[in-house]
């Protein structure tokens, strides 16, 4: 059932302020079989040194989503937006027809963890736009939160594609579930921790693609913080 991708699997990139792990082909790494699945393009595990990071620099037709595990993330773009992202926040910026945007770690002292998530959208040159919201720990503890979705909602970012993306977090005893609808895939990425995925045990940076429907049970987690994206059933992405 599961196509399972360990963690020391990834591409790797080193550059003194930052260290990257890539879960798809991104920059200098290439892997003909890791180019995305469905709509989503990637996932980059970013750990940027003290008030370092990625310079104004632009996007055009991309969802592109920050999650910060530790850390503070400082986020400005040519919108004018400017904000600071911590541990339970979720930034959704939609580039549209263009945008400059750059990312720093906010702290001159301790380093920042995050995941960058590029999601293709489903209409090109669209007006640009950027969301954030806070999701408290309680939202997600021993459950599955809808944290963005095309709908939107309490609680859920919107966002331009036919996809919806869950974010849980387990310790002990705490458990869930999550009834794959039918005709969907589902990509697993475990962000923190470690979790028991329907019995098998996932670690931090493991992540799964999943193209059948069925039940996946979540328990026996230590710390564990797990990234659910339920999308169509389209092995690759389609760029516009």
């Amino acid at each position: 059932m599961f196509d399972i991708r360990l963690a020391h699997e990834r591409g790797a990139a080193h550059h003194g302020w930052l260290k990257s792990r890539h879960s798809f082909s991104f920059a200098d790494y290439w892997d003909p079989k890791q180019v995305g699945f469905s709509d989503l393009l990637v996932i980059n595990e970013d750990t940027v040194a003290p008030s370092k990071g990625f310079g104004t620099h632009s996007h055009r037709n991309m969802e592109i989503i920050s999650y910060v595990l530790e850390g503070s993330l400082q986020h400005k773009d040519s919108m004018g937006t400017g904000s600071v992202i911590v541990p339970g926040d979720i930034q959704l910026m939609s580039a549209g027809r263009g945008v400059a945007h750059s990312e720093y770690n906010h702290s001159a002292q301790e380093e920042v963890h995050f995941l960058q998530i590029w999601v293709v959208p489903n209409e090109a040159n669209t007006e640009q736009s950027y969301q954030q919201l806070h999701i408290s720990p309680e939202d997600k503890r021993g459950k599955l939160h809808l944290m963005i979705s095309p709908k939107g909602g309490d609680k859920t970012l919107t966002i331009k594609q036919d996809i919806n993306i869950y974010s849980g977090l387990f310790d002990g005893d705490e458990r869930a579930e999550f009834n794959i609808p039918e005709g969907r895939y589902v990509y697993l990425h475990i962000a923190k921790g470690h979790l028991e995925i329907n019995g098998q045990t996932f670690n931090a940076g493991d992540a799964a693609r999943i193209r059948e429907g069925g039940t996946l049970s979540f328990r026996n987690g230590e710390q564990a913080e797990v990234l659910i994206f339920d999308m169509r059933p389209e092995e690759l992405p389609t760029m516009l």
